[in-house]
C-alpha cells in the first residue's frame, strides 16, 4: 500500500508543473488581422507547452461591444485608435499596456476588368463595398477618405454595407460589387479573383493603426502577459512584415 501511494505522490509531483504552466489565452482581434495572429499565436503554442488560445476575429466594435457585455478577454487587438480608446474608457483596457501593433493601408480591390485607378474613378461604378462605418474601421477610413475627396454625396446611393472587411473583400471576390475598399493586407493575402486597382492616397485619410492591448482581465493573467510580450518582440514583427503590414 505504501509503495502505490509513493508512486501516486510522485506522479502528481510530476504533474504539477504542467498544470501550472497551462493556461488559455482569449484572443479578442481585427478580422484583417486573422492570419498574422494564427501564425504568431501556433508559434507561440509551439515554444510554451499548455498554452492554448481561443481566438475571436470581427469587427474591432463589434468585438468591443462583446467585451463590454462581459465575453472573456485577455488581449484586444483594434483596427482603430477610437475603439482602443472606447475600450479605455470603459476601463476595460489596462491602459498602461496600450501599444501600437501594425500599420496598414486602404486600397481599392475588384476583378480584372473593372475600370477605377482613383478615387474620382469609383462614382462611376454602380455598387462599392464598404465595412460598416458604425463598427469596421475599415469602412471609417474610407468614409473620411470620401469626404476628404468631395465624393461622399456621390457615392452614398452605391454603398454596400459589410459585417467587417473580409465580407467586403468576398463582395468583390464574387463580384456582387464593382469593387470594395478593403486593407492592403487582405487583398494580398485573401483575395481570390480580386486585385489591388489602386491604393487610396494617404492624405485622405488616418493612417491605419493597430493599437493592441491587455484587457483588465488579461492583465491579472501571466500567460497573458507573457504573449503580450511576445507581441512586442522583433520575432513578432518580422511575421508582421511578411505579412504586409508596416510595423513603424
Amino acid at each position: 500500500m505504501n509503495r502505490i501511494v509513493s508512486t501516486l505522490v510522485v506522479v502528481a509531483a510530476c504533474l504539477l508543473p504542467i498544470a501550472a504552466t497551462a493556461a488559455e489565452i482569449n484572443l479578442f482581434v481585427a478580422a484583417s488581422m486573422k492570419e498574422v495572429v494564427n501564425e504568431l499565436a501556433d508559434s507561440y503554442s509551439k515554444q510554451n507547452s499548455g498554452i492554448t488560445f481561443k481566438k475571436n476575429y470581427g469587427a474591432s466594435g463589434a468585438l468591443a461591444k462583446q467585451i463590454e457585455n462581459g465575453a472573456p478577454a485577455d488581449i484586444f487587438i483594434s483596427a482603430n485608435l477610437e475603439w482602443m480608446e472606447y475600450m479605455k474608457n470603459k476601463k476595460l483596457a489596462d491602459d498602461r499596456s496600450i501599444a501600437t501593433f501594425a500599420y496598414n493601408s486602404l486600397v481599392f480591390a475588384g476583378r480584372p476588368g473593372v475600370k477605377a485607378a482613383s478615387l474620382s474613378d469609383v462614382v462611376r461604378l454602380d455598387r462599392i463595398a464598404i465595412g460598416s462605418p458604425k463598427s469596421v474601421p475599415a469602412g471609417e477610413y474610407a468614409v473620411e477618405a470620401f469626404r476628404k475627396a468631395g465624393i461622399d454625396k456621390q457615392l452614398e446611393k452605391k454603398l454596400i454595407m459589410a459585417k467587417d472587411v473580409r465580407e467586403c473583400l468576398l463582395y468583390a471576390d464574387r463580384g456582387e460589387v464593382d469593387g470594395a475598399f478593403v486593407y492592403k493586407t487582405d487583398a494580398l493575402q485573401v483575395a481570390r479573383s480580386a486585385r489591388i486597382l489602386f491604393t487610396v492616397p494617404q492624405e485622405y485619410y488616418s493612417r491605419v493603426t493597430y493599437p493592441m492591448a491587455l484587457t483588465a482581465a488579461g492583465s491579472q493573467k501571466a500567460a497573458a502577459a507573457g504573449f503580450y510580450r511576445f507581441l512586442e518582440s522583433a520575432d513578432a514583427k518580422a511575421v508582421l512584415a511578411r505579412h504586409g503590414f508596416s510595423v513603424k
